[in-house]
């Protein structure tokens, strides 16, 4: 991009890159040392196993559900108590607030695989994975943040962002104490807490760089995203990425009822009992299934 074009949209940094990498590497080295230290050493239980399963798939959700299909792409509207549990969910994943996770997303649409894309894959695997948080490129264009800010449940989470992150990674701290008292409640943490937000980071990441650079291109081949079955095994659906960069609004990822997209089916466990409605599908014309 040129000095002119970047001028023009005054693009900013959102924080000190040097506060994600502390955060980043943190959480990394906790995660692939501490650990399997402490599996080895104490032991985790089925409580520490469970609450790792558990809140894997509640932030998880979060992440597809909430933060991408809700906020990003308005793919279905819900009531604001439902999109405030999902903003509770997401911001337990630590992949920043709803509001920066969106409007990053949103300049990855409007630009991908050029310069202005945030986690552009032509830059290669590590930079679309996780080299973006650290790059001189992780720049915010507040144009895609305007439609974000003038949701005040969005605004609500952005300004509560740490207390909800510090609730999260509390939570498994706290049932395991209550469990089993203060070693339990160690452990807890360390695997649903470090170890579920390290693996949640990463299946997140792998949208990014893996269904970017490989994979089947069946619907588009406007740009490098490709569908990936796997990676929707690890993300709730999301692996589906081509025909998602295809038709960006529609609920479902995995259009095909046989597609594994555990997103798509709670958007749409949620319409039934009225908690979610005006869900977008690509139109008939387009050639596309039913809501199934």
């Amino acid at each position: 991009m040129s000095t002119s074009a970047e001028s023009a949209i005054q693009l900013k940094r959102t924080y000190p890159v040097y506060i994600t990498k502390l955060l980043f590497g943190l959480v990394t080295l906790s995660a692939v040392i501490g650990v399997p230290a402490y599996g080895l050493l104490v032991g985790y239980t089925w409580l520490d196993w469970t609450m790792f399963g558990l809140l894997y798939m509640i932030t998880g959700l979060g992440i597809t559900v909430g933060y991408h299909r809700l906020i990003s792409h308005r793919s279905f509207a819900c009531p604001d108590w439902v999109k405030a549990a999902f903003l509770i969910a997401g911001g337990w994943a630590l992949q920043n607030s709803a509001l920066k996770w969106g409007a990053d997303h949103i300049r990855h649409h409007a630009n991908c695989d050029q310069d202005a894309d945030p986690y552009n894959a032509q830059l290669g695997f590590w930079h679309s994975h996780c080299g973006w948080l650290f790059s001189d490129q992780r720049y915010v264009d507040e144009k895609y943040a305007t439609r974000l800010r003038q949701d005040p449940v969005i605004m609500w989470q952005y300004r509560n962002y740490t207390a909800i992150v510090l609730s999260g990674l509390a939570l498994p701290f706290v049932v395991g104490s209550i469990h089993g008292g203060l070693l339990e409640g160690v452990g807890c943490f360390m695997l649903a807490g470090v170890g579920r937000t390290f693996a949640v980071l990463n299946s997140t990441f792998c949208i990014n760089s893996v269904c970017h650079l490989w994979g089947n291109q069946p619907h588009s081949q406007s740009d490098s995203s490709r569908d990936s079955w796997i990676v929707s095994l690890l993300t709730f659906g999301e692996g589906y990425h081509n025909y998602h960069h295809t038709y960006q609004s529609d609920y479902r990822n995995g259009p095909r009822w046989y597609n594994f997209d555990p997103s798509k089916w709670l958007i749409y466990t949620l319409s039934l009992f009225g908690l979610a409605w005006s869900l977008r599908t690509a139109s008939a014309a387009e050639g596309k299934v039913s809501n199934l």
